[in-house]
């Protein structure tokens, strides 16, 4: 028998027809659907779910007690945090079967989802946005905001290695850790590649 390419503990449920990259750990009391994608140098901490059809990039880091429903798409080198919740439909009733209607969640490259913290159903999170721990979003996120609260609203820009970034009056910033130079302009942030 072939071994797998990926690390699962023996307590957690990988269906078949769920694809998994290599490197990736799965840990305690995991469930991936069939129809699930996993990529590679993953860690998906304990009581993780992913959904059929949910599609999950390269070296994402799920924490614990984390269940991305179908319709959520998550890019590579997001962190999700411990407890965050996903939804898929906009206006659940148990006694109504809404599956034609889950709306698609994206959450794009790099991007960070505090603990605790609620993301409503059709929103995009744009690329190394911070939503902050117990934040509730319910509508998308700019690149590079960092939103808190209920709703979530932006109180700031971060870099992509996750710094708070103060715009000079020209609408310039550098972030302290990698030195790289942001322009904030028309309510946006960029990076200013050299």
């Amino acid at each position: 028998m072939e071994q797998p390419i990926y690390h699962a503990h023996p307590t957690a449920v990988v269906d078949e027809g769920a694809h998994v990259g290599k490197d990736t750990r799965i840990w305690h009391f995991c469930h991936l659907m069939p129809d699930s994608s996993v990529g590679e140098n993953c860690v998906l901490g304990q009581n993780v779910l992913v959904s059929a059809g949910v599609s999950v990039g390269n070296r994402v880091k799920v924490q614990n007690n984390v269940s991305l429903y179908t319709g959520v798409t998550v890019e590579d080198d997001v962190f999700i945090g411990p407890s965050a919740v996903f939804t898929n439909v906009i206006n659940p009733r148990s006694f109504v079967n809404r599956k034609d209607q889950f709306r698609s969640t994206r959450v794009c490259r790099g991007a960070t989802i505090g603990a605790n913290a609620t993301i409503l159903c059709g929103v995009t999170l744009g690329v190394y946005s911070f939503v902050g721990a117990g934040a509730v979003v319910t509508r998308d996120v700019a690149p590079y905001a960092l939103v808190v609260g209920s709703p979530a609203r932006v109180i700031g820009w971060v870099s992509r290695h996750g710094h708070r970034l103060h715009f000079d009056p020209q609408g310039d910033a550098v972030c302290p850790e990698s030195g790289e130079h942001y322009r904030f302009s028309e309510g946006a942030v960029e990076i200013v590649l050299p």
